[in-house]
């Protein structure tokens, strides 16, 4: 039986490191498995923040890849700061109290002239090359994954022109995102974004999501189905791991400005003034993309003496250290907006069999996953007490040589189950 042919409309691929490549590498590999032949439409030449040649070797050879070239300002704002540019790109944000004159430049052309994002420009040539392969392909169904959502207006464009089943794939929110606020937007902007947003809600087949809250959200602007596929874990081939000699607590990923944790920062220092060895033992690994404010931060109490930072490794170094270090910090915004968010690394720290230490607003998504699949413990930022107790708790077991993750019902959260779902998603709309 010949297998059913989707396009998937993305941004990041390999070489694009950081977790927003991960998702649809992880459909792509699968879906062959499930009778659907995928065909990927990714940038020649991107502009990637965050680049992982390694993650080129776990694209499925069954998978189509087309390429077409797009113009980014981001090409051409490099040359005034690429290190700004950068971090603007990746979605550090400069604290808004300590931002430069040239910082709030970049920010307000990021945020008014570039609608909905700086990959804009990409979408007329797209739909044009996109429409002639559509049709001379016989392909019947697209998907498009933001952000960037200015790839959702791909979707809507071909939706408008051509006879086919649309999914639009939210990775994150639009207008409710973290960083929106951050992009000094003028009323004309802000009004243009929800526009926006409520067009390709509402002209999407379905739209899926990766949590519910977002969904919540969601369904107050559209009637259309709106599905719920998580992120989750890959089967990973990866040498057992020896456990750090110290007690390393370990974030890794994005440790963006305005997820500066001072709750744990106050337990740590006060975990170091109180118990005579803690210091002996205690390490802070950080590994990817830190904000200047988060290391200023870790400075400023003390904890400079204590700090490992690895700065940005591999996908496959990452989930090595994920598998040896003895807990796992997982923090989120403390704000109504970032309820919806599951960082993505959660999952695949949920299968390192080490402990989670996770913050964030209270009634998050993510908390109820950790606490149903009893990977660790989740603490909103009012917590400050129960968290010093609870390090004080794991520190001990360690010295007992008895810290570990005791998870249950992971199986849901894998990669290939969750394409299955997606596989009967789109079987189940023909």
């Amino acid at each position: 039986m010949e297998s059913k042919k989707i396009l998937i409309i993305t941004y990041y691929w390999p070489p694009a490191g950081g977790p927003g490549v991960q998702r649809w590498l992880k459909f792509v590999k699968y879906l062959p498995d499930f009778g659907i032949q995928p065909v990927v439409y990714i940038p020649e030449n991107p502009t990637y923040p965050i680049v992982d040649e390694k993650l080129v070797e776990e694209v499925s050879e069954k998978a189509i890849i087309l390429k077409q070239r797009i113009f980014e300002p981001y090409q051409l704002a490099s040359f005034f700061s690429k290190s700004k540019t950068k971090k603007i790109s990746s979605g550090i944000m400069p604290n808004k109290k300590k931002q430069s004159f040239l910082d709030k430049v970049f920010l307000w052309i990021r945020g008014n002239l570039f609608i909905p994002d700086a990959r804009v420009f990409w979408v007329t040539p797209s739909v044009a090359y996109l429409e002639k392969y559509i049709i001379e392909n016989k392909i019947d169904t697209i998907v498009t994954s933001g952000p960037p959502h200015s790839l959702h207006l791909i979707g809507l464009e071909l939706k408008q022109r051509l006879d086919l089943k649309w999914f639009a794939d939210f990775r994150d929110p639009w207008t409710t995102i973290g960083y929106h606020k951050s992009l000094r937007l003028s009323n004309y902007a802000a009004k243009t974004h929800k526009t926006l947003e409520h067009q390709v809600l509402n002209s999407a087949d379905t739209v899926i999501v990766t949590s519910k809250t977002t969904k919540t959200e969601f369904e107050s602007i559209t009637t259309k189905p709106i599905a719920v596929i998580t992120n989750g874990y890959d089967v990973e081939k990866v040498e057992k791991q020896t456990l750090d000699t110290k007690f390393s607590l370990a974030h890794i990923g994005s440790f963006l400005s305005e997820r500066n944790p001072l709750i744990l920062w106050e337990s740590l220092v006060e975990l170091i003034a109180e118990i005579p060895d803690f210091k002996l033992h205690f390490e802070l690994k950080l590994i990817g993309a830190i904000s200047q404010e988060v290391l200023d931060t870790i400075s400023k109490f003390g904890l400079n003496p204590y700090l490992n930072n690895l700065g940005y490794v591999s996908h496959a170094e990452a989930v090595a250290h994920q598998r040896k270090s003895q807990l796992l910090l997982l923090i989120e915004i403390d704000s109504e907006d970032t309820k919806s968010i599951i960082p993505g690394k959660l999952f695949e720290y949920m299968v390192s069999n080490r402990p989670i230490i996770a913050i964030g607003p209270k009634n998050s998504d993510f908390e109820e996953i950790i606490n149903n699949t009893n990977t660790g413990v989740f603490f909103d930022y009012s917590e400050k007490n129960k968290l010093k107790s609870m390090i004080l708790d794991y520190y001990n077991q360690f010295l007992e040589g008895k810290l570990e993750s005791n998870a249950v019902g992971l199986q849901k959260y894998s990669r290939k189950n969750l394409t299955k779902e997606l596989a009967q998603l789109i079987n189940s709309n023909f």
